[in-house]
This record gives C-alpha cells, sequence and structure tokens, in this order.
C-alpha cells in the first residue's frame, strides 16, 4: 500500500457509524466502487470479491473454463495465477517470458495446444504484456484472453486501461497493490454472460438479493462476497490512483534519463511493451548475467526478478506436485476429462526465462520519493552498476587466463 490515511478512515468510520456494512443495500459502497471502477476502465461490467486469486477463478468461471482446457501462464507470476486455473478444474500450462519479464508472443504461438483455450497474460511488476500481439493471436487460434492486471492496477496499453482488452481482466486490492483495501479483488469484463457468471462464483446466493436471471442458472461455489469496509476504502483510493502512477511515472523517467550512460557499460534498461503507460511501480534493468545481478544488490538496494521466493514457477509447490485440490476426487491432475492433456512439468524448462530472471533486477519507485531521494537512488545504481561489471569484467580476465595456462599445458 502506497498512500493511506485520514480519509480512508473516515470512509470507513461512515460506514460503521451507519450499522450497514453489508454490500446489497441502498448507497452500497461496493455497487458504487464496481460502476466508478467499470467507467474507468472503460468497461461495462466490474464485479467486486474479496481477493485477487478469486478474482480469477471467477473470470475463468466467466469464461466457461473448466475440466478439458489447457490455459496458459507464463513462468514468472504470482503462482495464483496458476492455482486459479486448478480450482476451476483445468491445467496451467506453463510458458516462457521474454526480456519484458511478461509472457513471450512467440513462446505463446508454440505452446498452443489441441486443448488449449485460454491465455492469462500477466501485467507483471506494473509492465504490459504485448497485448496487441496476444489478442492477434487469441483470435487466430479461437482463444478466450483473462488479463491479470493484479499487479498492473492503473497502468495502461497504448492508452487502453489493462483489463479492458481481453475478453476479461482480474485485479486484486491487497496490502501490496497500487490501489490497497487490505484484501480484495474483482473481475472486469464488457460481457454480461460472463459478469453474471463471475458474480454468482462470487456470491452463489446473488440472485437472491439482486433478483434472479433468467439467462444465467445459478452453480454452487463458495462465497467470496466483499463487504462495505472494502468498498469504502476502494473508493477513497481510486481517486488517489491515476495522481501515483503519474508521479512515479515521472521518478521513472528521472532514474530512466540519469542512468542512460550506463547502457554502454552493461547495464541496460529492460525493454517494454507500451513504455509511457505501465505502472512504473519498478524500474527494471538487465545486466550481462546473473553474477553481475547479484553483485548490483549487494550494492543497491534492489531486488532480483528470480530471487523473490515467490513469482517464478519454481517456486509453486502446489502445482509442481501435482497437488491440484484438498481431496484427491477433485485434483484436476487426475481428473478424467483432463487424461491426454499436458500436465507434467519437466525439470529444466523454461530456461531462457530463469536466465532472463536472474540478471534482471528491479528498483523500486514511490509517490512519496523526494527529488533528494531520487537523486539518490540514481547515484547509488551508478555506483552499484559500476562495482557489478567490474566485477563481471575481473571475472573474465581471470577466465580467459586460466584458459590461456589451460591451453599452454596442453600445447607442452
Amino acid at each position: 500500500m502506497y498512500l493511506a490515511g485520514e480519509e480512508e478512515i473516515e470512509a470507513i468510520a461512515k460506514v460503521i457509524r451507519s450499522g450497514k456494512l453489508f454490500r446489497y443495500r441502498e448507497d452500497s459502497e461496493c455497487e458504487r466502487f464496481e460502476k466508478r471502477y467499470g467507467k474507468y476502465l472503460g468497461v461495462s461490467e466490474f464485479a467486486l470479491g474479496a481477493s485477487g486469486t478469486y478474482g480469477l477463478a471467477a473470470g475463468l468461471v466467466g469464461l466457461g473454463i473448466g475440466p478439458g482446457d489447457e490455459v496458459l501462464v507464463p513462468a514468472h507470476t504470482y503462482m495464483a495465477t496458476a492455482t486459479a486455473v486448478l480450482a476451476v478444474g483445468a491445467i496451467p500450462v506453463i510458458v516462457d517470458i521474454d526480456e519484458t519479464i511478461t509472457i513471450s508472443p512467440d513462446a505463446i504461438r508454440e505452446a498452443i495446444g489441441p486443448h488449449t483455450k485460454a491465455i492469462i497474460p500477466v501485467h507483471m511488476w506494473g509492465a504490459a504484456c504485448n497485448m496487441d500481439a496476444i489478442m492477434d493471436i487469441a483470435e487466430s487460434k479461437g482463444l478466450l484472453v483473462l488479463e491479470d492486471v493484479c499487479q498492473g492496477i492503473g497502468g495502461s496499453y497504448e492508452g487502453r486501461k489493462l483489463g479492458s482488452i481481453g475478453h476479461a481482466g482480474a485485479f486484486s486490492f491487497n496490502f501490496f497493490k497500487n490501489m490497497s483495501g487490505g484484501e480484495g479483488g474483482g473481475i472486469a469484463t464488457s460481457d454480461p454472460k460472463v459478469a453474471e457468471r463471475a458474480r454468482c462464483y462470487i456470491d452463489p446466493c446473488h440472485f437472491y438479493w439482486q433478483g434472479r436471471n433468467d439467462e444465467t442458472k445459478p452453480f454452487a461455489g463458495v462465497g467470496a462476497r466483499a463487504s462495505e469496509l472494502l468498498g469504502a476504502m476502494l473508493n477513497v483510493q481510486l481517486d488517489r490512483l491515476d495522481g501515483m502512477i503519474g508521479t512515479m511515472r515521472a521518478e521513472k523517467k528521472k532514474i530512466l534519463a540519469g542512468t542512460r550512460h550506463l547502457d554502454n557499460l552493461g547495464l541496460r534498461a529492460s525493454p517494454m511493451n507500451s513504455a509511457d503507460h505501465d505502472c512504473a511501480t519498478q524500474v527494471m534493468f538487465t545486466l550481462p548475467n546473473e553474477a553481475a545481478a547479484q553483485s548490483f544488490v549487494k550494492t543497491m538496494p534492489a531486488v532480483i526478478a528470480g530471487k523473490t521466493g515467490r513469482h517464478t514457477f519454481t517456486q509453486w509447490d502446489q502445482v509442481l506436485r501435482h497437488e491440484g485440490a484438498h481431496h484427491q476426487a477433485l485434483n484436476p491432475y487426475k481428473l478424467p476429462e483432463n487424461k491426454g492433456l499436458r500436465t507434467e512439468y519437466k525439470e529444466g524448462m523454461c530456461k531462457e526465462s530463469l536466465e532472463i530472471l536472474d540478471r534482471t533486477v528491479m528498483v523500486a519507485t514511490s509517490p512519496v520519493h523526494t527529488d533528494d531521494e531520487i537523486a539518490a537512488i540514481i547515484h547509488n545504481i551508478d555506483q552499484a552498476a559500476r562495482v557489478a561489471l567490474e566485477d563481471v569484467a575481473m571475472a573474465d580476465v581471470v577466465l580467459k587466463n586460466q584458459q590461456a595456462v589451460d591451453l599452454q599445458k596442453f600445447d607442452a
């Protein structure tokens, strides 16, 4: 959470004073947020729920994904992207990323199989996926696209809000996101039928409060209904969002301008899709190799993308161990409908993704950074890069010297 204060406190206190914490009522904070956020995104429907994971699952349910379907997910994302696929009975197929740290369109093309039904492009670290390429692939192959915008709230792709480009978009409002209610999530779409199925998954009893829909049969699901406290806080957070994103984008531009001279030394800004429209929560740089990245973060407060401990497929224990449900009779990996699908995750897979992630470093921005703090960040990046790249150069010299010695021994 970047910013929260008296306005959020007053909004929540107002709900508590009213004694009306249940969302289905007149002047509902949840409904007000859903309408406002849908308009902000440019979609006709938004359904608020209790978490981003549930938003992803609700989106898949809304799109009709289930047993017998494969869903392509990137090798670098929070595990909820993959476990949400399992939650609806489908199988996640892990696909390489490229240097943008988002899913590779080329890898998507190669990964599509006869059972592939959907793609989940993840706008990771607030950086947009190549949505034009992904939507072109989806249209040509008849696939559905569920955008994972859990880390990309407030961002855009070529002027279009993330989450409004695919057939649906899932969002998280937990503590670590650009707009937060502590927890929370939701699903956006402009297809009323998708929205109605998603709402039924979020709240199987919602039709008791909102009226039955003759077109959509209700089905059983575990509810994840939002409270008015969440709606109230998000309405305030939404008012803050664009200002925060604008401030972080300005900081990112300063950092990139101030470190451009390091490009020739080997520290390069990571390539981006729609660079002027991302959330700018991180400034990402690529280094020549993992050793240089390790050296860089010893000097500079930064994170190696592949070393967060929870965002790379190698850390998705439930997926890799095929523990796809609480009961084996419900485990998607054992369902007869999924026989013949690609359920194996082979050792050594997605090596290219791991190599990219282990030499990519991320420097966090913040809407509260002062000019002096930004200047210090630029200085520290400069110093850390010089140390790291000097270490790499020295290692190369040592290696070449050793190779020369070995060659002399061989010749002798």
